[in-house]
């Protein structure tokens, strides 16, 4: 029967690992140290995946240096492509939130590409005197400078899923302004009545906003193409060929595809967490005018009856384990939720990139924990958000047009015909009758019923138009000219 373990050596001594274990003594004893938050690495592939994208890079450099034999480079980026494609995921344990700036990852690594290649070249796992996790795999490199590129290439796929979530949201959202460009409703301004617009006009704002921010987040994906491989411990380089870092950044480039730059001076880069914090403010930004959309589609949805009513979002489920008929705004509520978290994450990667100190900054793994959280949980929110919410809204068209009608706020409109005077005795007198306006400009001559319905036309109240001034004489008004 074969040994159920393996006997592995470290500096701290002698340690059995399970036999049928990828991973080594570093990662057991990682496992052991961080039981923290019960999330493993293998929880973000992109993490992995450009983990293993590095150590082959690295393999390919120093096979090209001359440095790591033809036979350990092949097996190497064999076993580097077989993780690239996703195997061996669940042997990647070690917490997230770990002490020791990213070592128990890095070795973690290190060790599951040295055991899978050793099988490749019929070995057993831990036969480390054929070929060894720390001086094959992890060859020219350091913790400090394969954590913070891997951190780069990871957080850099996750906004590029983000971009596309937000355009799939935004997308949604010009699909409503088109639908509903025709229904007039009553703008508001500090929660109290207006001047008319157009649902349309207010969904399309959230498209625009949208969009906005997609060239935000994909102004800082730039930043993140800058890496400090070649580094090695503190920037100088140590144990690293002088050439190394450009061959290696060549063949990281080649491998992702992302046009990688090596910093110009490594000891700074290796010590700056700067471009997380900008990103992370970014991701702030997406969170919180997220949340503000959520919060307009669940207070224009509000009621049935008792609230605002002017849409309706597609229910999801029961809302009440006492309440009959009740319907929460899930989906919204969800989304709101999120954005909390995102904005909380945003204060842990501020707080971890200030504790940096002198050459390396430790706290790198709580800073990529807080990264891959608001990047898929913003993506997964906003194509949540567009499929079981926004698609499926509609316009409570009557109870908005009613909302117009009797509204005192669409006085403003008449301002440029009968006066600011007339106009504000007019709405004090709506407001204490609660009579509409309408009727009461009607009844004290200030324009005829055709004035009055050439005025209050949809097209007018919702847009700039050509018009004369201080006359209660209302002209035939035309849009006012389109500007590009």
């Amino acid at each position: 029967m074969a040994a159920s373990i393996r006997l592995e050596h470290d500096l701290l001594g002698d340690r059995e690992v399970p036999a049928a274990a990828y991973y080594g003594v570093h990662t057991l004893r990682a496992q052991e140290n961080f039981p923290i938050s019960g999330i493993p690495i293998s929880t973000y592939p992109d993490l992995i995946r450009a983990l293993a994208e590095i150590k082959m890079a690295a393999a390919r450099a120093n096979l090209e240096l001359g440095f790591l034999a033809p036979a350990k480079a092949q097996v190497i980026i064999a076993a580097c492509e077989e993780i690239r494609a996703g195997a061996l995921n669940d042997q990647f344990v070690v917490d997230v939130i770990q002490g020791g700036a990213g070592t128990s990852t890095n070795m973690n690594a290190n060790e599951v590409i040295a055991n899978r290649a050793l099988e490749l070249m019929g070995a057993k796992k831990g036969d480390y005197n054929l070929l060894h996790p720390n001086e094959d795999v992890n060859m020219s490199q350091s913790t400090n400078d394969v954590y913070p590129t891997a951190l780069r290439l990871a957080t850099y796929n996750g906004l590029l899923r983000l971009i596309d979530a937000m355009g799939y949201l935004r997308g949604a959202f010009e699909a409503k302004a088109e639908e509903f460009k025709h229904v007039l409703k009553m703008g508001r301004t500090q929660l109290q009545d207006a001047v008319p617009m157009t649902l349309g006009q207010e969904f399309s704002t959230y498209a625009v906003m949208l969009g906005e921010d997609q060239e935000r987040v994909r102004e800082t994906t730039r930043l993140l193409c800058e890496i400090n491989l070649g580094a090695t411990a503190i920037g100088t380089g140590i144990t690293a060929h002088p050439a190394y870092a450009e061959i290696v950044r060549r063949h990281l480039t080649q491998i992702t595809g992302i046009p990688l730059i090596t910093s110009v001076n490594l000891i700074e880069a290796t010590q700056d967490c700067g471009c997380f914090v900008q990103i992370s403010g970014v991701l702030k930004r997406v969170a919180t005018k997220l949340s503000k959309v959520c919060n307009d589609l669940r207070l224009l949805s509000s009621g049935p009856r008792a609230g605002l009513g002017e849409i309706n979002l597609p229910p999801r489920q029961a809302g009440s384990s006492i309440m009959p008929g009740k319907v929460n705004p899930v989906i919204p509520e969800v989304v709101n939720q999120i954005a909390f978290e995102v904005i909380g994450n945003d204060v842990t990667v501020s707080f971890a990139a200030e504790g940096g100190q002198l050459q390396l900054n430790a706290f790198e793994p709580i800073i990529a924990h807080s990264l891959f959280k608001s990047t898929t949980h913003l993506a997964a929110g906003c194509r949540v958000l567009a499929d079981k919410c926004v698609v499926g809204i509609t316009a409570n068209v009557e109870r908005l047009r009613k909302s117009v009608e009797d509204s005192i706020g669409v006085v403003t409109a008449l301002n440029p015909y009968i006066g600011y005077t007339h106009a504000t005795e007019v709405a004090r007198e709506a407001l204490i009758s609660g009579r509409g306006v309408s009727e009461l400009v009607l009844e004290r001559g200030l324009l005829t019923a055709e004035q009055l319905a050439e005025i209050l036309r949809p097209e007018i109240l919702t847009q700039p138009t050509l018009l004369r001034r201080g006359t209660t004489s209302a002209p035939t008004l035309q849009p006012a000219e389109k500007h590009p």
